[in-house]
């Protein structure tokens, strides 16, 4: 497992831009595929955001794409999630996760259960 630190949260305005990012310490981050994941009051946490282990694969909740892309910078053991276009929907606490995996470096995961760290949580708050 990795340790993940999410900073970059805050109270925007609905069209403004957010960056979160997460920083990774302990094994490997390279070997890790990554996901972003939300949970708004009352509601189950959801699949935002996925990358593969190299990069080259990227998946997004139909909610969000376009307006929100998920990058990584191993070199800083980083992965980001620039929220553009930001919606009051978007209001939740967005985590971090990553997943240590030997398979395919395209791979991405979309379920919460396959991932096996996680960050503690930054809130985003979308005013309209």
């Amino acid at each position: 497992q990795v340790q993940l630190v999410e900073s970059g949260g805050g109270l925007v305005q609905a069209g403004e831009s957010l960056r979160l990012s997460c920083a990774a310490s302990g094994r490997t981050f390279s070997g890790h595929l990554l996901g972003w994941f939300r949970q708004a009051p009352g509601k189950e946490r959801e699949f935002v955001a996925g990358l593969s282990r190299n990069g080259g694969s990227t998946m997004y909740t139909d909610s969000v794409k376009g307006r929100f892309t998920i990058s990584r910078d191993n070199a800083k053991n980083t992965v980001y999630l620039q929220m553009n276009s930001l919606k009051p929907e978007d209001t939740a606490v967005y985590y971090c996760a990553a997943a240590q995996t030997f398979g395919s470096p395209l791979s991405v995961r979309t379920r919460a259960s396959e991932y096996d760290s996680w960050g503690q949580g930054t809130q985003v708050t979308v005013s309209s």
